[in-house]
């Protein structure tokens, strides 16, 4: 039933620049592998090779002791290895039956079985519990739920292989609870599994082995129950890793309100929410996946309908329209979709840096040379590491990807910045830089909005926190009281 593999020497080239360096290690049938390494380690370049996205520029992949060079995806899973993407690989306008088939559809008298897919479609939804129609369209779902159906496709495939590349990103607890049982039956039935994650609690608690590379190399394995958290995250960066948040430094009493909202609504979602936030203010939003968090600030920029609301900025009153009228009143958002909302992929990075502020350098014409002199400073200022400054975005790794949104919406100099997710699938050597980033907007005067799922991001950050439920807000609980008990009970109505 299930697949062993063996790297061995896996070397693979772009062009002159060399990603993996004689990658070797085995993977045995039936376990659950996790497998770490910081954003541009190479841990997807090589699942890509074991599953036939890339070819490798050297050494041999070996298969049940078969060597194996995949032509493409669909001759890997002809053999049983599904890859689960990271970024969602979905085709928004089909449904979730479609997306689940596409290119496997199921044929009856030479006729697509419609009826066939619907019924296949529902079980492996009903595997990865989500309650929804298959005939729903992509398009209409929120992130977690695409991420399901993203888990689904791969499980519709029967695969005695599954890699699994940060699955839980998106994910709420219960969601990410029905994974993990999914999983340890997938693994008791003796499929081997392959988990990319930067949440070391999960590779502690549900992997067999953990697999470390570095810099395109192997570094280390362990039997899980032999190492801890601590040890994983020093393995990963190669050095000690220090405390990933800064002490807070709290906002002067006479700090001013930056950004006041009054009776924020917008139908379905959100429910007359009000707050405020205040120069040097780190502010959090929490809650569960679906809470209206994410909603909330969409309807306030404009990219959802609102009701109503009274919005106050820097002591002026506004209505923002879209986020293009925001961003003029010095409020940028970035979305939690890093792929879909906060870069365009196929340009280059030069052209996503300045793509907001176009108005202000194209006086008429494009200022290329002072284009890219504030690239070269965003690279310099935000650490994005690359192996050429001319590629495009969807060359860079999750985390760097995520640097650079960070620096596209910086880059007109907001007074007050939103950040959706903003560690999401991020290693924890990005995940630090982009904290101490975040406490020096704060430092610099401005007023940041972090919305988080994760809660120690919360804790660690935040000087106050906001946490929703079914749209309304429930609590906001000071610096003294950010504390996982609170944040949980008040998110779930277990509070007292």
């Amino acid at each position: 039933m299930s697949l062993s593999v063996r790297f061995q020497h896996i070397v693979k080239e772009f062009g002159p620049v060399r990603v993996l360096h004689g990658v070797d290690f085995a993977l045995a049938a039936g376990r659950v592998y996790g497998l770490l390494g910081e954003n541009g380690a190479g841990k997807s370049t090589l699942m890509k090779i074991l599953a036939g996205y890339e070819l490798p520029s050297g050494g041999q992949l070996l298969v049940d002791g078969v060597e194996r060079r995949f032509a493409d995806a669909r001759q890997a899973e002809a053999l049983g290895i599904a890859l689960i993407h990271q970024e969602f690989n979905l085709a928004e306008h089909l449904t979730i039956a479609q997306n689940i088939f596409l290119g496997h559809e199921p044929r009856r008298h030479g006729l697509l079985d419609l009826q066939a897919m619907h019924a296949a479609a529902s079980a492996c939804l009903q595997q990865v519990g989500l309650d929804i129609s298959p005939d729903t369209r992509v398009a209409d779902l929120i992130v977690a739920e695409k991420q399901l159906v993203e888990i689904a496709k791969a499980l519709s495939r029967k695969a005695r292989l599954l890699i699994m590349d940060e699955p839980t990103a998106s994910l709420s607890a219960g969601e990410t609870r029905k994974l993990f049982a999914l999983m340890a039956r997938l693994r008791a039935e003796g499929v081997t599994i392959i988990y990319i994650s930067h949440k070391l609690d999960e590779m502690e608690q549900h992997t067999d082995e953990v697999v470390v590379m570095r810099d395109g190399r192997f570094v280390s394995r362990a039997v899980t129950a032999d190492i801890d958290r601590h040890q994983m995250a020093n393995l990963m960066v190669g050095r000690e890793v220090s405390d990933m948040f800064q002490p807070k430094r709290l906002p002067a009493a006479d700090a001013p309100v930056l950004l006041k909202v009054s009776g924020l609504s917008a139908p379905g979602w959100v429910d007359d929410l009000s707050f405020e936030v205040r120069a040097g203010e780190i502010l959090g939003f929490g809650g569960l996946v679906g809470a209206g968090r994410t909603e909330a600030f969409e309807a306030l920029l404009g990219l959802r309908a609102r009701s109503s609301a009274q919005i106050v900025l820097g002591g002026e009153q506004v209505d923002i329209r879209n986020p293009r009228q925001a961003m003029q009143h010095g409020l940028t958002y970035l979305s939690e979709d890093r792929k879909g909302k906060g870069l365009h992929v196929n340009l280059g990075l030069r052209e996503n840096l300045t793509m907001m502020t176009l108005e202000r350098d194209a006086r008429p014409w494009l200022d290329l040379k002072g284009g890219r002199a504030a690239l070269e400073q965003a690279i310099a200022q935000f650490g994005i590491r690359l192996r050429d400054i001319d590629c495009k975005a969807g060359a860079l790794s999750g985390g760097n990807q995520q640097k650079l949104a960070l620096a596209k919406y910086l880059h007109s100099d907001p007074r007050v910045v939103v950040l959706d997710e903003p560690t999401r699938g991020v290693d924890v050597g990005a995940k630090r830089d982009i904290y101490q980033l975040i406490h020096s907007l704060a430092a610099e005067g401005r007023a940041v909005i972090v919305i988080s799922s994760e809660l120690i991001e919360l804790i660690g950050l935040c000087h106050r926190v906001a946490v929703l439920r079914g749209g309304r807000l429930q609590a906001m609980l000071d610096h003294d009281h950010l504390t996982e008990e609170e944040l949980i009970s008040h998110a779930t109505d277990t509070h007292h």
